[in-house]
């Protein structure tokens, strides 16, 4: 297994589950990064991106584990400047700044829950 990218969350806005229970997406950045938008995201520590992120990479958010199904062109430098990026699950996002997984179940979003990109 190689690790692309892998960060710990530190903190879930209080619309981001809502957001991920209305329109099955949640939005990725760095800790502190966007004070304005904190409410709406989930907040993460700063890591490097290791890899690009590509199609059939996996996904875990806490222990669920979902495989990339599309990334948006500018997916892998948002990630890498600001670790910003939005995953859109069992869905097909459209923007340029989404990844979209498949999954079996929809991600929870807790504090402390480890973020990892990583391909087999």
């Amino acid at each position: 297994m190689a690790t692309k990218y892998e960060v710990k969350i530190t903190a879930v806005g209080k619309d981001a589950n809502t957001f991920l229970d209305t329109n099955a997406s949640f939005i990725l950045m760095d800790e502190g990064i966007r004070p304005s938008l904190k409410d709406m995201v989930v907040q993460h520590t700063v890591a490097e991106l290791q890899g690009e992120i590509v199609v059939g990479d996996k996904l875990q958010v806490g222990s669920s584990e979902f495989v990339v199904t599309k990334v948006g062109d500018n997916v892998n430098k948002d990630l890498a400047n600001g670790g910003h990026c939005t995953i859109v699950v069992n869905k097909e996002g459209s923007m340029p700044g989404q990844v979209s997984v498949k999954g079996k179940i929809m991600p929870r979003l807790r504090l402390n829950n480890t973020v990892k990109f990583y391909s087999e």
